[in-house]
């Protein structure tokens, strides 16, 4: 690898704490009487967005559910669902009104068509509306610290998905830093031609240019060439690159809550590269910038996920 092996990032115990924005989780239990699960889907997002969607008797748990959803993750799009039944999923709730409605109806329709029989107890019980899940749903109560608690034990699950995606996403880091480091040295082999190249191209040009308009002084000829050599430097942009190898490194190292930071440094990956290639004055070292761009473009799409 050359100067850039030294303090290379390795995966460690420390690197638990980089997590992903994307996981899924599901938990489930039964309390008074009424069986729940709760299903937590984790999507990539700028901020934290918490999407819930509750059963009729929920609502009170929202603020709650909120606030422990705040503590436990910084970023991302979560969906909670929550879907709650009477015990061993009977229902056995019955909506009379609806039922006396859905009767009616029946009966009404029978009462035209010559010769119908009568509507069936189960046909009508089995109408949508007629029986709904759980006494305690149809009463309205539901029980809340323990669909609290289940909620809690629902983002502890998707806290560990969201660690072991983050855990393998290390490696994916791991892998691509390496691999733009490497085509950092490549481009610094190939750059150390490019002084030699300039000055050769230029002086054939100017002494093209001279013997069409007249001998161009030997003085100003330097002059040029000292110039144009300056501008396809490209040093600084190496040594910038080098720098934000370390800076990734180190944001890898930290771990938790680097998402943001980590976008932005690619940026600056993404600056200097283009530089490079705008500095370039060599085949080969414009066939290293484009590998070194692929490079940091599947970096920057993998950096989309990590909170």
């Amino acid at each position: 690898m050359g100067s850039l092996d030294e303090g290379w990032y390795e995966v460690t115990p420390m690197h638990a704490a980089l997590a992903s924005m994307t996981g899924f989780a599901r938990a489930a239990g039964e309390s008074e009487g009424v069986s729940w699960i709760w299903e937590l889907r984790s999507v990539n997002g700028r901020g934290l967005e918490l999407r819930l969607r509750l059963p009729p008797g929920a609502e009170p748990l929202e603020a709650a559910l909120r606030e422990a959803a705040g503590k436990r993750f910084r970023r991302g799009t979560l969906q909670a669902s929550l879907t709650v039944q009477g015990e061993r999923g009977a229902a056995v709730a019955l909506d009379r009104a609806a039922l006396e409605q859905a009767l009616a109806v029946a009966l009404a329709l029978a009462e035209r068509i010559p010769g119908a029989p009568p509507p069936r107890a189960e046909a009508l019980l089995a109408l949508p509306g007629v029986m709904r899940a759980g006494a305690a749903a149809a009463d309205g109560e539901l029980p809340l610290a323990a669909l609290a608690a289940g909620f809690a034990a629902a983002l502890d699950a998707l806290h560990a998905a969201r660690a072991a995606e983050g855990a393998r996403l290390g490696l994916v880091f791991a892998t691509l830093l390496e691999e733009i480091a490497g085509l950092r040295d490549t481009a610094a082999a190939a750059a150390s031609e490019q002084p030699a190249l300039v000055r050769a191209r230029l002086a054939e040009s100017l002494r093209a240019l001279g013997a069409e308009a007249g001998t161009i002084p030997e003085e100003r000829l330097a002059q040029e060439i000292a110039l144009a050599a300056a501008r396809a430097d490209v040093r600084e942009e190496l040594d910038r690159l080098t720098a934000h190898l370390a800076a990734a490194r180190a944001l890898l190292a930290e771990g938790a809550g680097i998402g943001r930071r980590l976008d932005f440094l690619v940026q600056e990956f993404h600056r200097e590269a283009n530089t490079l290639g705008a500095k370039s004055a060599s085949r080969a070292l414009t066939a290293t910038v484009l590998a070194l761009k692929a490079a940091i473009e599947q970096l920057r799409e993998q950096v989309q996920n990590i909170e």
